[in-house]
């Protein structure tokens, strides 16, 4: 039965990417190129995995409870700016995932590490870095660094042996328009890349690094034989576990939190081998977990519910102990859980409904009823409802 809903879910959760911002075509492709993915018991946690830590302290332990919104480099630098200002001041919002390397793999500022110049893959939208950084402590807002790690269209282009390559010489691109591309998960001078992008967002003041799309493409079985690329006698899973393991590992010293999105599937079924998702496996080296338990992302029968979307506290309530019962094992490695959750319209869904107050407060209620205080809001422009109890 366990895989039987696998099959239904990968079917309908990979069908937004990562993070909602799609066409129901789009969704509809996306959901054919995930239907026939690969799954693999998740490991039993043995200590002698060489992916378990040694050791494992929060590096911020006086972090707050984490209320938080997403926020693109565009409006962290633009007028918008000032209304989630006021959003987070009038409420009990506290934080804000900013954009610092963004979906396409530009970084979003200027900084002056010689090794990331060198890449070129820098696109100046937030202009004052300094300046951003001290309005966030001046409105005491939790400043948590989004880098989009494997989803890289700007550096597979740039090194395209860094990436995937088809038959024909040209770089693997998925099936938008345009298309995204991805960069080689084995590859350890990505890993640097992409640690040396969280480092200086720590040096600028961030608190957290977020890393998103740490995972191979969608339905990547499907051609993992027949692309060119560099690999070695790791699993997926393992590839993709290690670099959180090494990650936490480059980054806790300088005092800042590690998290991780991850589907929020994947807390309700086996560890996914097409992708490279294990959700223990990157959740014992996070000091955070973020599963995106978006009610639109799960289809007809999810927690006895005939249309997800359309019953946020059932959807959320059902996700949150999927999600706990998956942690449960990991004991003292277990990371806070601070799920991503819907505050936006799935307008691609059959049956879907309009999301407002009520559904905002339905989702944060079931989190709440579970166990689980934290949480962040996604909204792809960050245009985020009012009137809401965050409490």
């Amino acid at each position: 039965m366990e895989l039987i809903l696998a099959a239904l879910l990968m079917a309908w959760g990979g069908a937004s990417a990562d993070h909602p911002t799609m066409t129901f075509e789009q969704a509809a492709q996306a959901a054919m190129d995930s239907r026939n993915a690969v799954v693999q018991s998740t490991p039993t946690g043995d200590p002698a995995d060489p992916l378990m830590p040694t050791v494992k302290l929060d590096p911020q332990k006086d972090a707050p409870q984490v209320k938080g919104v997403y926020v693109t480099a565009h409006s962290a630098a633009g007028a918008r700016m000032s209304t989630l200002l006021k959003l987070m001041d009038d409420t009990e919002l506290n934080s804000m995932v900013i954009d610092i390397k963004d979906d396409w793999g530009y970084i979003t500022y200027k900084t002056d590490n010689e090794k990331l110049l060198a890449m070129e893959t820098t696109k100046k939208i937030i202009s004052d870095m300094p300046g951003l950084m001290a309005t966030l402590k001046e409105h005491e807002i939790y400043p948590i660094a989004r880098v989009v790690v494997f989803k890289d269209t700007v550096l597979a282009e740039k090194r395209p042996e860094l990436s995937f390559v088809n038959p024909d010489g040209t770089v693997w691109g998925n099936g938008k328009n345009p298309p995204e591309r991805f960069v080689n998960p084995y590859k350890k001078e990505v890993w640097d890349y992409n640690i040396e992008v969280a480092k200086e967002a720590a040096k600028a003041g961030f608190k957290e690094i977020q890393f998103d799309y740490v995972r191979f493409p969608e339905g990547f079985e499907k051609r993992a034989d027949t692309l060119k690329y560099d690999k070695d006698e790791r699993s997926r899973i393992d590839a993709v576990a290690g670099f959180v393991k090494y990650a936490h590992e480059q980054l806790a010293p300088l005092g800042v939190r590690v998290s991780v999105d991850i589907f929020g599937y994947a807390a309700s079924v086996p560890a996914a081998e097409g992708i490279g998702q294990d959700f223990q496996k990157i959740s014992q080296n996070v000091d955070v977990i973020s599963p995106m338990i978006y009610p639109s992302h799960y289809s007809t029968g999810w927690f006895g519910s005939k249309v997800p979307d359309a019953a946020p506290y059932q959807t959320i309530a059902g996700a949150t102990k999927d999600t706990m019962k998956k942690l449960d094992p990991l004991a003292d490695f277990k990371p806070v859980v601070r799920p991503w959750i819907q505050d936006f319209t799935a307008t691609w869904v059959p049956g879907h409904i309009r999301y407002g107050k009520q559904q905002i407060e339905d989702q944060i209620r079931a989190l709440k009823d579970h166990g689980v205080e934290e949480f962040l809001l996604w909204n792809a422009v960050n245009t985020y409802t009012p009137g809401v109890t965050y409490k």
